[in-house]
């Protein structure tokens, strides 16, 4: 009987209000939990995958979280229109059936908005605005929840526990769901799946919520159902996706990782294999030499002592290869982020053969960590020190090239060490260089700017910076190449006319200028 499961508090109780059993609290609770995790996770998902597609990360989890946080407000706003005039008993009915409601309607948005966003990237269509409408869309139905259940479980006397009890568990679950994304789901499952995954768990509550209540039990198997069919969907939202995927590249794909940082793609056509992150191209077979030449020669050359060299991200080993050609190398450091991407630069074929197996040289030693956090607190000091970062389009990289993060490095320098790093396309963002030459001058380097030609991707720009003075004219390069030779290693620090290394600001951990030089580039135009 009903009356088991929803009793009265005696017969004084204002608005006859009905109390629920310590069972039926306990889950109430748990599905604050369960919905604020999913609620959260599916945020950072959002702001993944959009920032995965097209850049920008800052304004992806700016709209995703900001939209969404703007959007639970006017769900929770939305909420007192549910039931308003509706007392005791029959308004606990109603709201645990908006309640139900509400979750069995975010069950599959949460598992299909996601992929359904892909696919409007796929077809060019407008994804700013797919991703304002799909985040204010779960935003709102995010924000009922929270008021629902806490008019569920409070009476007028047991406001203040109820809303207590309820935040709290929200709070925690967000913090679950929060850790959970991109430690265990998205690197374990991959997006779309976790996406599924996400679904399911609210639709799942359903049906523990309507075996604790009885006249929500068809709801209940309902929640079931749909759960179960969001689990079961998980596995095949991998083909749909890759499907999907392929559309992007002009190439087969023969390898798809997705880690913990980023989306990794390996495509493949005749002899040229390429490798993407996040969608950007590093680097291609067919040319990759000319730029990890023009990364690596230059510092080797410009230092009498080269016994021990730090190289910092180039994960996929083609710098340590060319690094590796010294003969006077003893150690060579490799800090990489991402340890898929060492562990596919190590076990594919195809990249084995054309980065000649470095990474598993004796000499090598791979630390898999943040190279901001971990490079400054080595305890050893380099005689050259390679910076192999991904453009700074993002104030999470924009700190790499910052002045802060150039000082603490000086102290892993030599005093006859040189400092080498790659700094965006010369052309297309000259301003990029100029901030990076600018910067390390700051922090006492004397500096000198370089261009290489890489036909994927067109003039590139480095820095080569030493505390002393050094002469381009004066370089060797002993060893053999495909690209380089003495006279066009001279020949590389005599920058074209249009490209200007003054007007630029110094780019600091609080004011990531370079930003906005990388994003605010020629190649709007193009």
């Amino acid at each position: 009987m009903e009356a088991n499961n929803l009793s009265p508090i005696g017969e004084n109780t204002v608005n006859n209000s009905y109390s629920l059993n310590s069972t039926q609290r306990k889950l109430l609770l748990a599905a604050a939990a369960v919905s604020s995790g999913c609620g959260l996770a599916v945020e950072l998902l959002l702001g993944t995958l959009a920032s995965y597609l097209v850049g920008n990360q800052a304004l992806a989890f700016g709209i995703a979280i900001g939209a969404f946080l703007a959007a639970m407000g006017a769900g929770s706003y939305l909420s007192q229109f549910i039931a308003p005039n509706d007392e005791g008993r029959s308004l606990q009915r109603k709201l645990l059936l908006a309640f139900i409601g509400v979750e069995l309607a975010i069950a599959p948005l949460t598992a299909l908005l996601p992929l359904g966003l892909f696919a409007l990237f796929v077809v060019n269509g407008e994804i700013w605005l797919g991703l304002f409408l799909v985040t204010i869309l779960l935003g709102i139905l995010a924000g009922l929840e929270v008021p629902i259940l806490t008019r569920v479980l409070g009476t007028e006397e047991e406001v203040r526990e109820a809303l207590a009890g309820v935040l709290a568990l929200d709070y925690v679950g967000a913090l679950f769901g929060s850790l959970a994304f991109p430690v265990i789901l998205l690197p374990m499952c991959g997006m779309f799946p976790t996406a599924c995954i996400l679904g399911a768990l609210p639709a799942l509550m359903v049906f523990f919520i309507g075996r604790s209540f009885p006249h929500l039990r068809r709801w209940g198997y309902l929640g079931l159902i749909l759960g179960i069919l969001l689990l079961t969907l998980a596995p095949a939202t991998i083909p749909i996706s890759n499907n999907l995927e392929n559309n992007l590249y002009s190439a087969p794909i023969i390898k798809r990782v997705q880690s913990s940082y980023q989306r990794i793609v390996l495509t493949r056509k005749g002899q040229d294999v390429r490798l993407f992150l996040n969608g950007d191209l590093q680097l291609s077979t067919l040319d990759e030499y000319r730029y990890h030449e023009g990364l690596v020669h230059p510092a080797m050359s410009a230092t009498a002592l080269k016994k021990k060299v730090l190289v910092l991200g180039a994960g996929d080993g083609m710098a340590v290869r060319e690094v590796l050609k010294w003969k006077e190398v003893e150690k060579v450091v490799l800090i990489e982020l991402d340890p898929e991407v060492v562990k596919l630069a190590s076990r594919h074929p195809q990249l084995k053969a054309v980065n000649g197996n470095s990474l598993q040289d004796s000499r090598v030693q791979v630390i898999n960590a943040d190279a901001f956090l971990s490079a400054p607190k080595l305890k050893e000091s380099f005689d050259v020190i390679i910076a192999d970062f991904p453009d700074p389009d993002q104030d999470i990289i924009a700190k790499l090239y910052s002045a802060g993060f150039y000082r603490r490095l000086l102290g892993r320098l030599t005093d006859t060490g040189v400092f080498v790093t790659q700094a965006s396309s010369s052309f297309f963002a000259p301003k990029v260089i100029g901030c990076i030459a600018a910067t390390l001058a700051e922090v006492g380097l004397k500096v000198n700017p370089y261009t290489v030609e890489v036909p994927s991707f067109g003039p590139w720009g480095f820095v080569l910076a030493s505390r002393q003075q050094l002469n381009p004219e004066k370089l060797q390069l002993p060893v053999q190449t495909r690209f380089l030779t003495e006279p066009i290693l001279h020949h590389l620090f005599e920058l074209p006319k249009d490209i200007e290394l003054g007007n630029v600001e110094i780019n600091r951990l609080s004011h990531p200028v370079i930003v906005n030089y990388q994003l605010r580039a020629r190649w709007l135009n193009y």
